[in-house]
């Protein structure tokens, strides 16, 4: 190999991973500095923080049940209510806010856990089917078309209904049901990668398809769906209280937003405090990873159209 190869097989894959790194930390940098995501970050902390405290601090099982407690309106309400819970109780008497706040643990660890595997999968497979091509490329593209013609719903009562839910089966379909689409933006763009002179220097100079995938390709084309996957996670969480409030989520007694919801749907006449409470923990979740979401993607936009 002459000195002009040699030279190529050394420089450009720390320059194109480098530059990758600086546009990751230019995008951060800049949605850190907007309104919006700062918002979103101080709310989704203290959401996180009352979830991870108040239920160990407050010594309140999620589960236990006061039937002479049971029914109580939240503190800004009636004149039944009672500062040992502050949003009120259910038909059973256990205690709202630590219901919801065990509940908010529950789903963000399954909504960052499936946009975890979504990732990996998609990313993984959609890396291997643009570099290689040809019929590796027909195969997983036709088992991507196979697995978008599922409607989640359709996959969850497959999966779910056969047996008791547990967590990580949970995880796994709501993984199952996103990873196309990082599978075929990773495609095109590996596609488009893996003509650059970087990649063809490292072949010449003797790499293994492992290493280029896993040292040149991935550093570089992984961090901006990072990004991007941030809005995922609040979409998860949408589903997994959907399958809560169908009965296909996690069991009782733990408690989660939908379950609450489908629980609480038969009092909101008399109490209806019992499936709103839920619903406001969600709401304020999705707000803040929302706009998190949202400064991220305008940040990217912004310094990909300046570029």
């Amino acid at each position: 190999m002459d000195a002009v190869d040699s030279s190529l097989a050394l420089a450009p894959p720390r320059v194109d991973v480098t530059a990758s790194r600086s546009i990751g930390r230019r995008i951060l940098g800049r949605a850190a500095r907007s309104g919006g995501f700062r918002i979103g970050a101080v709310l989704l902390a203290g959401l996180v923080l009352a979830a991870a405290l108040y239920p160990e601090l407050s010594g309140i099982d999620p589960a236990m049940r006061d039937i002479r407690a049971r029914l109580l309106p939240p503190l800004f309400l009636g004149d039944k209510w009672s500062w040992a819970h502050p949003l009120g109780t259910d038909q059973i008497g256990r205690d709202m806010l630590v219901r919801c706040l065990v509940g908010l643990r529950y789903s963000l660890l399954i909504g960052v856990a499936s946009v975890a595997v979504t990732v990996l999968i998609g990313c993984a497979l959609g890396t291997v089917a643009g570099y290689f091509g040809g019929r590796t490329d027909t195969v997983i593209m036709r088992i991507t078309d196979a697995q978008l013609s599922i409607p989640m719903i359709i996959l969850a009562i497959a999966v779910l209904g056969a047996d008791r839910p547990t967590i990580p089966a949970i995880i796994l379909v709501l993984g199952l049901s996103n990873w196309p689409v990082y599978a075929r933006v990773m495609r095109s763009v590996t596609m488009a990668e893996r003509g650059r002179e970087y990649v063809r220097a490292a072949q010449v100079s003797g790499a293994t398809h492992p290493r280029i995938l896993l040292t040149l390709l991935v550093p570089l084309l992984v961090p901006p769906l990072l990004f991007t996957s941030v809005l995922d996670v609040a979409r998860m969480m949408i589903f997994e209280s959907t399958l809560g409030f169908l009965g296909l989520g996690v069991q009782p007694p733990t408690p989660t937003f939908g379950s609450i919801i489908a629980d609480g749907r038969k009092y909101l006449l008399n109490a209806w405090w019992i499936a709103t409470m839920p619903g406001v923990f969600l709401c304020l979740t999705l707000t803040a990873i929302n706009l998190i979401g949202a400064a991220f993607e305008r940040a990217r936009n912004t310094i990909h159209g300046g570029a």
